[in-house]
């Protein structure tokens, strides 16, 4: 199971949420829809990932400076609520300390490579508060990965609550 956290229902919460969605310590992971993958994909497949780990421990210890080297300069991010974020708004959310994250418990990852594109997809029970609120609960989710100059950016996140 990963680690993980989502987005509230609280419109204080839909632009904290984009910060982290992703980690996880056993997860499973598959890899759709080909049957065989090349040294390579695989190699990609791990680098993620380790990205969606990485991005997941920043958001529960509100570590800004990963948002700051990994989120691309035209990031965006959809909350369940439909709000859009940027790169700024992610980076103020944690900077600010008014978002926690508790726990994020990410499961049913399927990464997906094209090339220099990864797509992740995803479900996170998060554990979480946001100026006092509770945001805790169930989604799903999908981020973009795109590598640039040989790091990888994310480009784009949208969650949604479930159930």
């Amino acid at each position: 199971m990963i680690n993980w956290v989502v987005i509230n229902k609280s419109v204080l919460l839909s632009l904290s949420l984009f910060v982290a969605l992703p980690a996880f310590a056993g997860q499973h992971i598959a890899v759709h829809p080909r049957t065989s993958l090349d040294p390579a994909d695989q190699a990609t497949i791990r680098e993620i990932v380790d990205m969606e780990r990485q991005s997941r421990d920043a958001s529960i210890h509100r570590d800004a400076d990963f948002s700051q080297r990994t989120l691309a300069e035209d990031y965006v991010a959809i909350s369940p609520l439909g709000t859009v974020t940027t790169k700024q708004d992610t980076l103020s959310a944690r900077k600010n300390g008014q978002l926690r994250y508790d726990t994020i418990d990410v499961s049913d990852m399927v990464v997906r490579v094209y090339g220099d594109t990864a797509v992740v997809t995803a479900r996170a029970d998060v554990k979480g508060h946001q100026l006092g609120e509770d945001f805790s609960g169930p989604y799903r989710y999908t981020r973009v990965w795109v590598r640039r100059t040989g790091h990888w950016q994310a480009v784009s996140y949208q969650a949604t609550v479930t159930q």
